[in-house]
């Protein structure tokens, strides 16, 4: 009997040993074996990718902005970015299926890119003749597409545009003259309120138009009678109720006013009523409002920094290049 019971214990210690040995075992060769049927594209994630601000026509016939992935955006150089901008605002080009639903290119789909060179804020583009081959009402929108997706890159203050290596100084259909080194300044989406042709005043004022459940802002340049100072224009226009583009919108209250600004050391300090608030209790202001503000600030101010007082507290203050 003590023999029955002393091989009844080898057993159960040979089963446990065993039965040890396949937990040991089983995991490695699943292990291994799941190793080996891991694709090894995981494995290279293109950290590099980002988005860079373009401006692309709507629907409306109006310019938006939105944005466009780009790769490698930290080391590209100045140049690469503004060609794989480019290509984006060329009709079936490289970047045609970069584009967000909502938006169109309307460059022609022949144009090519001849060069692209940059020095000192400056970037001269040469594109071939194709890019003339374009209608009449879409002339000056080409220039301002182009125009507002270049400064969008920081370093960039003006272009200089070449069509054939010559400089582009009029618009061959539309016969509109154009200066020979654009910026901002040339305007966007543009609307004239004029009684005269003097006293003059340009201000461009971001607004928010939705495509599906997207919301983005739309610039429109204005063009008025008014020789106020351009901030109380924009705070007007955007706490308007009425609004000449149905397809614009504004968050800011009919009510919010603009008592007083001050520009100083590449800040612009805003006091406004109470009004701004979109909860007065919490203090808090709609994003919305904050962008339209402050997009509109940095078409029309040289400044970094946009603060937001009521009653003489600071309630929000913002680095206009984070809003880009």
């Amino acid at each position: 009997m003590l023999k029955r019971m002393l091989s009844r214990k080898v057993l159960i210690s040979t089963a446990a040993l065993f039965a040890l040995l396949l937990l040991y075992l089983i995991p490695k060769d699943v292990n291994d074996s799941l190793q080996n049927k891991i694709p090894q594209e995981l494995e290279y994630v293109n950290k590099e990718v980002s988005t860079a601000t373009i401006y692309l026509l709507n629907k409306n016939g109006l310019l938006g902005k939105t944005s466009v992935v780009i790769s490698n955006a930290a080391t590209k150089k100045v140049e690469q970015k503004a060609k794989e901008l480019i290509e984006v605002l060329i009709k079936e080009g490289n970047g045609e299926d970069k584009i967000p639903n909502g938006f169109q290119s309307f460059l022609p789909s022949e144009t090519k890119i001849l060069s692209i060179k940059y020095s000192d804020g400056v970037i001269k583009l040469n594109l071939s003749k194709e890019v003339l081959d374009i209608a009449q009402e879409l002339e000056e929108k080409m220039i301002e597409t182009i125009v507002y997706t270049l400064t969008s890159i920081e370093e960039i203050k003006d272009i200089i545009l070449y069509v054939e290596g010559d400089v582009l100084d009029k618009l061959p259909k539309s016969k509109i003259n154009l200066p020979s080194t654009l910026n901002r300044k040339f305007g966007i989406n543009k609307e004239y309120d004029l009684n005269s042709y003097k006293d003059v005043n340009q201000a461009t004022i971001y607004y928010v138009s939705k495509h599906n459940d997207h919301f983005y802002y739309v610039p429109v340049t204005k063009y008025v009678n008014d020789n106020r100072e351009k901030i109380r224009i924009i705070i007007d226009e955007l706490s308007s109720t009425h609004l000449y583009n149905s397809n614009l919108m504004s968050f800011l209250n009919s009510n919010a006013k603009l008592l007083a600004f001050e520009q100083a050391d590449d800040i612009l300090q805003l006091e406004f009523n109470s009004y701004i608030f979109d909860n007065e209790i919490e203090k808090t202001i709609l994003e919305e409002v904050i962008y339209t503000i402050c997009l509109s600030v940095g078409d029309n101010y040289d400044v970094k920094e946009v603060v937001f007082e009521v009653n003489d507290e600071e309630i929000y203050k913002t680095v206009l290049k984070t809003i880009e």
